[in-house]
C-alpha cells in the first residue's frame, strides 16, 4: 500500500494530535500552541515537535505518550518521533494571557455562567468536609464541570478525601498529579475524580505541619485561590469552609456575596443552634441560603430499625429558623445516615458516592446534588447582554 504524501500525513497528524488534552489545563494541545511542527517523508516517518508549559512539568510523561498514540493513529504512519521541548517565556505569557486573560482579576463575578456554592457549618465535627467531597464528585459524574477550594486553611483535609496524597495512583495505575503546578502566575489545580481541586495542604511539604495565620494572610490566601488558580470554565464551584463565623466566612462574603450557601449540622440541638448562625451570617453578607443538608441522622440497625445516636430532627429545626424571617423556603436537602462506608471511604481518599452508591448515605448525598444543580437561579445582579434599541 503506498505512503500518502508528506504534506497529507502531516494533516492526518495534526487531526490526530487535536484529540490529545493536556491532563492539567483540560483543552488540546493543538490550542494550546503546544505543537510547534509537525513534519513527514515519503516513507511515513512521522517527526513531532511538541513543548510543555514549565520545566518538570508533572504530566510530561502523559502527555508524551498520548502524542506518540496519537501520532502513530494517522493512516500511513510507520514511524514516529516525539521532541520535547520547553514554552519559552514569551510563549508561556502568551499562553496565560489566552487562558485568562491580559487582567488578573477574579472570574467568579455575579454575572459569570459558574454557579457557587458554600457549605459551611457552625461547629466542627459534623462531616461538612466529607460532604463536600462527595457533593463535587456527585456533580462531576453527572458530567458538570467542577471546582473545589478547601477553604478551611487551619483544619484542611479535602486533599485525603479525595485521595490526593502521596503515592496515588489514577484507574489506569498511572501516578496522579498531587500538587498544583504553577505556570508563571497561573496554577493549575490538580484533578481528582473528575473535579478540579485547590487546598493550602498542596503547599505545605509536611502535613503535620500547623498553619498559624491570622485574618489578612488568610483573606489573601483565599484571594488567591479565587484569582491565581485556572479552574477553566466550571459549572459548579464548591468552598468547603471552616466552621464557625470567622474570617473567612467575612472574606468569602465580600469577595462572593452572591454565592449560595448550604447549612449542615447534626441532628443535636447544640449543633442546630450555631448551625443557624453561621447561616444569618452568610445572609449579612448578601449571600443565600439555599438548604441545609443534616448528617449523622441515624444508625440503620439490622432488623430495620434506626439508633438515634445524636437525637432527631435538627436539620428539620434549622431550616424552619432559616425560613422564619425570609420570603422563600429553606428546605432540608438531604438527611444523611450515619454510614461505615461513608467513614471508610474518606479515610482511603474514594468517595463513597463513586464507591457503593447504592448506600443510603450515598443515595442521600447525590439527592442534595441533584437538589442544588437543578435548583433554578435568579438574575438578580446578573448582566443579561442586552441593550435598548
Amino acid at each position: 500500500m503506498p505512503h500518502p504524501r508528506p504534506d497529507e500525513l502531516v494533516a492526518a497528524v495534526r487531526s490526530a494530535l487535536a484529540r490529545v488534552i493536556d491532563p492539567e489545563i483540560r483543552k488540546p494541545i493543538t490550542e494550546l500552541d503546544m505543537v510547534r511542527d509537525v513534519t513527514a517523508d515519503e516513507n511515513g516517518a512521522v517527526t513531532v515537535d511538541i513543548t510543555l508549559t514549565i520545566v518538570g512539568c508533572p504530566a510530561a510523561n502523559a502527555i508524551e505518550a498520548d502524542v506518540r498514540a496519537a501520532a502513530e493513529s494517522a493512516p500511513g504512519a510507520a514511524s514516529v518521533t516525539v521532541n520535547v521541548g520547553v514554552m519559552t517565556p514569551a510563549e508561556r505569557t502568551a499562553l496565560i494571557e489566552r487562558l485568562r486573560g491580559t487582567k488578573r482579576a477574579m472570574p467568579f463575578t455575579p454575572d459569570s455562567l459558574t454557579r457557587v456554592f458554600t457549605i459551611t457549618s457552625g461547629k466542627g465535627g459534623v462531616g461538612k468536609s466529607t460532604l463536600t467531597a462527595n457533593l463535587a464528585v456527585a456533580m462531576a459524574e453527572r458530567g458538570l464541570s467542577v471546582g473545589l477550594i478547601d477553604a478551611d486553611v487551619h483544619g484542611f483535609s479535602i486533599p485525603g478525601l479525595l485521595g490526593l496524597v502521596e503515592g496515588a495512583v489514577d484507574d489506569d495505575g498511572e501516578p496522579l498529579i498531587i500538587t498544583p503546578t504553577r505556570v508563571g502566575e497561573m496554577i493549575l489545580p490538580p484533578i481528582a475524580h473528575g473535579v478540579k481541586v485547590i487546598s493550602i495542604g498542596m503547599f505545605i511539604e509536611d502535613q503535620q505541619t500547623a498553619v498559624a495565620w491570622r485574618g489578612p494572610m488568610l483573606h489573601r490566601t483565599l484571594n488567591q485561590f479565587l484569582t491565581d488558580v485556572y479552574f477553566g470554565d466550571l459549572d459548579v464551584l464548591l468552598l468547603d469552609l471552616p466552621p464557625g463565623t470567622g474570617d473567612i466566612a467575612i472574606s468569602v462574603g465580600q469577595l462572593l456575596p452572591h454565592a449560595e450557601v448550604v447549612v449542615v449540622t447534626t441532628p443535636q440541638p447544640a449543633a442546630a443552634d450555631v448551625a443557624e448562625r453561621s447561616g444569618r451570617v452568610a445572609r449579612q453578607t448578601g449571600q443565600k441560603v439555599v438548604g441545609v443538608i443534616e448528617n449523622m441522622a441515624g444508625l440503620p440497625q439490622p432488623d430495620g430499625t434506626v439508633l438515634d445516636l445524636f437525637g432527631s430532627g435538627g436539620g428539620e429545626e434549622v431550616a424552619r429558623r432559616l425560613s422564619s424571617d425570609v420570603a422563600e423556603n429553606v428546605p432540608v436537602l438531604a438527611s444523611v445516615p450515619l454510614s461505615v462506608p461513608l467513614r471508610t471511604g474518606g479515610d482511603a481518599g474514594t468517595p463513597i458516592v463513586l464507591s457503593d452508591p447504592d448506600d443510603a448515605a450515598s443515595r442521600a448525598i447525590i439527592a442534595a446534588s441533584d437538589a442544588l444543580v437543578g435548583r433554578g437561579r435568579g438574575l438578580a445582579g446578573r448582566k443579561l447582554g442586552l441593550s435598548p434599541r
